[in-house]
């Protein structure tokens, strides 16, 4: 078996429902609030495609592999352009857990199959983090974080 690079694995709680959740990660003008401008689109059927939409081109794309509403997503992730455009797709989980008697859920992002020496490796780990908080701010305040460009 081929050496990999590790496993990115993030762990955030948000105030929402299960519900509110999978409409933000599934909703293209709602992601492009949080994914500084991309927008995520897909049917969100097992086999679809996946792009990550930026100035009408797609950025990132991938296959649906599990759409089980509102709990779990796994999409294949392969970026079009820029030096990690020659790898092979790497897979995104995104699992999300309502905590029992609160109004908070649980979301865990694992992202995962990278080559060894990967060029997305490094973006995907600061990417995802920039991208999770700005989503959680959104969903709990209504505006995302401020960011320098």
């Amino acid at each position: 078996m081929a050496e990999r690079d590790p496993d990115f694995v993030y762990v955030t709680y948000i105030k929402t429902t299960p519900e509110k959740l999978w409409d933000a990660l599934t909703n293209p003008e709602f992601s492009r609030q949080y994914w500084f401008g991309m927008a995520v689109t897909s049917d969100w059927k097992t086999g679809s495609p996946v792009h990550y939409i930026s100035d009408g081109k797609a950025k990132v794309e991938g296959k649906v592999l599990v759409a089980e509403r509102p709990k779990r997503l796994s999409y294949t992730f392969r970026e079009t352009e820029g030096a990690a455009s020659g790898e092979p797709p790497s897979k995104v989980t995104l699992e999300i857990e309502p905590e029992l008697g609160t109004e908070t859920v649980r979301l865990t992002v694992t992202h995962v199959d990278f080559i060894t020496n990967s060029k997305l490796r490094p973006n995907i780990s600061g990417g995802w983090p920039a991208v999770l908080s700005n989503l959680k701010s959104l969903l709990e305040t209504g505006k995302t974080l401020q960011f320098e460009s």
